[in-house]
């Protein structure tokens, strides 16, 4: 009996954990789906380095026409969809709460919960094996004066992952969420904290942040066939924190 082909979409996937993710994939024979929001040189970048065939789509992942139009390339030009990592989000320049603009807010939502919902809509509708949501040890921690609304998505996202978990099961959908700690990733410099998982290594029992490569590693598994009665689950890379 022939093997099914792996084809897996990950958003977020030209740059820190997707990137990875999508390497690590194409390693383990996947077709994998590119999928990035401006990006488009590191996007094809990220596919020029792949092993398997791949390609780079170009998504708003806040928008279901956009995702949609993801989903329908990715199954045109690939074959039949059997996985997605829900991983394109956004964090806001850091720092107290009371300081929050709305329209930071809003586009911290929009990204890391709406966006991580219409992605997993429409591969329920398609019946992928397993979705991956990645995200956050600041779902627990909550990230006090940095950054609570992006904490309170990945909450959200959390909890997004238990419901879809138990509704999909039954249909031989596997959801599961894979919670990274402080990685050393382009995330940081985009609240304006650069040298943040430097800084904060020292946090961690470990002694040190972690790599983006760590994370994929966990994603990867999630997807596969030794994961075959994972579901519901939150594997928490975060180094102890």
């Amino acid at each position: 009996m022939q093997r099914m082909t792996s084809v897996t979409i990950v958003t977020g996937g030209s740059r820190g954990i997707g990137a990875a993710t999508c390497r690590l994939l194409a390693k383990a024979g996947h077709r994998v789906a590119v999928g990035y929001r401006s990006d488009h040189a590191a996007a094809r970048a990220v596919v020029a380095g792949l092993e398997t065939e791949s390609i780079a789509v170009r998504v708003d992942t806040t928008d279901s026409a956009s995702v949609r139009d993801l989903f329908d390339t990715a199954e045109r030009e690939l074959g039949r969809i059997t996985g997605l990592v829900n991983n394109a989000g956004v964090g806001s320049p850091a720092g107290p709460f009371t300081e929050l603009s709305e329209q930071d807010l809003r586009h911290v939502v929009d990204v890391n919960l709406i966006g991580y919902v219409l992605c997993a809509q429409q591969a329920a509708r398609r019946g992928v094996a397993a979705i991956v949501n990645v995200s956050s040890a600041a779902a627990t921690l909550g990230s006090p004066n940095e950054y609570v609304h992006y904490a309170a998505t990945k909450a959200a996202t959390d909890t997004l992952t238990v419901g879809l978990a138990r509704e999909l099961g039954p249909r031989g959908i596997r959801v599961n969420t894979v919670s990274p700690g402080i990685i050393h990733t382009g995330f940081h410099a985009g609240i304006g904290d650069p040298d943040r998982p430097n800084r904060l290594a020292s946090r961690s029992p470990m002694g040190r942040s972690g790599r983006p490569e760590e994370v994929a590693a966990a994603i990867v598994w999630l997807l596969g066939d030794e994961a075959s009665y994972v579901n519901g689950a939150n594997l928490r890379v975060s180094g102890g924190l």
